[in-house]
């Protein structure tokens, strides 16, 4: 099931909820700089009384497209951003209050808060571990590839009847079978 933002959640609840604040910081700001902007959105968690159960610093990375921002009168375009997010507990009220004070930061280029559900509140997602598990291609010398048993038998016969050199398309084609 989904998370529902804040704006649709009736205020009529006077139970502490779970909710995760997601950002991107601006890529402007300097790299030391953005763990205050971090402790800032912090801040404004606890000053409403919400209680942090989660976090995760910051990071700069490409965004997936161009996000289009109005700061100083202009219309910029940013490529890449800073994300984290923060995880904390609060009255409906007070999130509102959150919203809000994180809408006039201008060091967050946008900003998404929703409420959690129980299973997302229990199986946190760390976004930026996700990322660095990410099967990542690399190129691989030839010396360096370990033919399967039937690759081998294939080179093998290829190799005899030439005289000895292995046949390379013999080798791709056993390689894309493998994707090695």
């Amino acid at each position: 099931m989904p998370a529902i933002e804040v704006e649709d959640v009736e205020l009529d609840s006077k139970d502490v909820q779970s909710y995760e604040l997601a950002f991107h910081v601006l890529p402007t700001i300097a790299e030391g700089e953005v763990n205050s902007v971090f402790e800032a959105i912090k801040d404004v968690i606890k000053k409403d009384g919400g209680e942090i159960i989660g976090e995760e610093a910051p990071e700069r990375f490409e965004l997936a497209y161009e996000v289009e921002k109005h700061l100083e009168g202009k219309n910029r375009k940013f490529r890449s951003a800073y994300f984290g997010w923060v995880r904390f507990k609060a009255l409906p009220e007070q999130t509102v209050r959150v919203n809000a004070e994180i809408d006039h930061n201008t060091s967050v280029l946008r900003h998404l808060l929703v409420k959690l559900t129980r299973a997302e509140e229990e199986n946190p997602f760390r976004f930026h571990d996700a990322i660095r598990d990410q099967k990542v291609v690399t190129n691989v010398e030839e010396k360096e590839v370990v033919l399967a048993p039937v690759a081998e038998g294939e080179a093998a016969a290829k190799k005899e009847e030439e005289g000895g050199e292995v046949d390379q398309v013999a080798l791709d084609k056993a390689l894309e079978e493998k994707e090695v």
